[in-house]
Formats: structure tokens, sequence, C-alpha cells
């Protein structure tokens, strides 16, 4: 009988999608299940670790998340003791909001222990029983991170207004738009969401002035529907015209509020690498229509 194979890893162009929106390095990445306040009982993700921030998403195949939790200001990690047998339970203690975890076997849990207190506390533990491959691990995330918080203070104090706000999203540092931002018209962003459904249903696009923008999204029902909504810029926040209309301050904020309020059915619409080079090896016309729509030269 033939040794069963190990499960393979994520296909590298989800990988490369989930960089893209999420912008910040991933550490750690693994199955969790996970109890929130707002939750009534766990929810089974695949979690990734990046930078200090969790990405929960509903598989390992998903490329957009559907939550996250901002570990950076963790007030300490405390372990349960677990019914469970080969199972390993312990809560994160943050200022507003105390979240359960639960991995699927002691050996996980000791290194998802291990990968978040390195981060938030920026010293590798001492305690626990962590290989000494795991442990080199440790280390080599720590220097990263450390690298990854002077890069993001330089850039933070490169601005030259006094009385300035802390950047707080190093998402916003690196990439001033998100993936999902196309300079294209209404007209266009409809024909790329439904030329296109595999790679997304939501587009940020400029609004109909230089100022503002927009949103077009395209809802998977029994007839897709075309919607857009208008993003205000307001000083420094943005205003998503809505019946209630909500303020907030950046605009990856705007379209992290779009993929939660929908649990996770509308995805930022991105073209991925595979997908590009899959278009490079079409017909001429396929490649000048894809030139149109993202208005490269």
């Amino acid at each position: 009988m033939m040794a069963k194979k190990p499960p393979k890893p994520a296909p590298r162009r989800i990988f490369q999608e989930r960089s893209k929106i999420t912008a910040l390095p991933l550490y750690f990445e693994g199955f969790l299940l996970v109890k929130r306040s707002e939750y009534q009982d766990y929810k089974h993700y695949w979690t990734e670790l990046r930078g200090t921030t969790l990405f929960f998403y509903t598989n390992k195949k998903s490329t957009t998340y559907v939550d996250k939790l901002d570990i950076i200001d963790l007030t300490c990690l405390t372990d349960q003791n677990s019914t469970e047998k080969k199972c390993a339970k312990f809560t994160l203690v943050l200022p507003k909001e105390e979240v359960q975890l639960k991995t699927e076997n002691t050996e996980s849990g000791e290194e998802w222990r291990g990968f978040i207190l390195t981060i938030t506390e920026l010293s590798v533990p001492l305690h626990g029983s962590l290989l000494p491959g795991q442990v080199i691990r440790l280390h080599e995330v720590l220097e990263r991170e450390k690298k990854r918080r002077i890069e993001t203070e330089r850039t933070s104090s490169s601005f030259p207004e006094k009385g300035k706000e802390p950047i707080e999203d190093y998402v916003d540092v690196l990439n001033p738009m998100p993936a999902c931002f196309y300079t294209v018209s209404r007209k266009e962003a409809t024909e790329m969401l439904e030329t296109n459904p595999s790679l997304g249903n939501m587009i940020l696009r400029p609004g109909s002035d230089s100022r503002n923008y927009s949103i077009t999204i395209r809802q998977e029902t029994a007839l897709p529907r075309i919607k857009h909504y208008k993003v205000l810029s307001v000083g420094k926040n943005y205003t998503i015209e809505l019946e209630k209309p909500v303020t907030l301050p950046n605009l990856f904020s705007v379209i992290d509020y779009f993929v939660k309020e929908t649990r996770g059915n509308l995805r930022p619409f991105i073209y991925s690498t595979d997908e590009t080079l899959g278009q490079e090896s079409t017909t001429e016309g396929r490649r000048e229509r894809l030139k149109k729509n993202l208005h490269i030269a």
C-alpha cells in the first residue's frame, strides 16, 4: 500500500492574492477554532498571522478573509484546561475583548502560542515545548517583525504635518489604494465584473468627480444584479452613502466593511498573476480589452 501523501499547500495564486489584499508579511498559518465576543459558538477558520493581525478565512482556498483581529495590544495570553484530548485551548486578552482559540492538536497549539507571543512581546518565549527548528523560526520571525515596525515608523515620521495622528494601518503606508481599485468608469467596472466573475465581485473606482469614489458590486443571485455605492471623502475619513451613512478612516476599511457585512459574499476583484499570464496567451483583442480596463499604456 502506498504511503498517504501529505496535503498540498494552498496554490501560489491564492497566496499572492492574499498578500495583495493584506500587504503584510505571513508569519504562520493553520486551522483554528475561534470564538469572539459576538460569536455564539466556535467558528472553524483557516487562519493567517500576518504582521500583528490574525486574518480568518472560511477555508484554505479562500482569497478574501471574512474577519480579522489586531493583536498588537495583547494584554496577555492565558492557557485554559481542555476536557478534549489532543487539543490546546487558550484565550487572547485584549483591551476591548477576550477571544478564545482552540487548536486541533497540542503541537499546533504550542506553535500558535509561540508565534503570537513573539510578535506581540517582541521576544521569543523561553518556556514551552517547541523543537529547536521551531524556535529558530520564531527568532527569524522576530527579526522580520522588528524590521517591519522600524520601516513603518520611518514612513510615519516622514509626514511633515505637526499633530498628525499616527498611521495605524501598515497597509495604508505601503499601498495607498486597495488592490481592487481600478481607474475605470461605471460601465467598464460593470463589464469587468460580468466578464470575470471568478476574480471577485467588488471594484473600487473613481467617482464622478476627482475627489470621491464609488464601489461597484455584482450580487450573486438567481439574476445577477449590479449595484453602485458612493464613497465620499470627508476630511481624513470616507463615508459610504447608505440609508444610515457609515464613516471609516480609510479606503481599506471601506472594503473591509463590505466584506464583513456580507460575511464574505462580496470579494475584492483582483487580477491574479496566473490570470494575467493567461490573458497574455490569448488573442490580441482580449489583451487590448484588458489593457483598456486597467488603463495600461
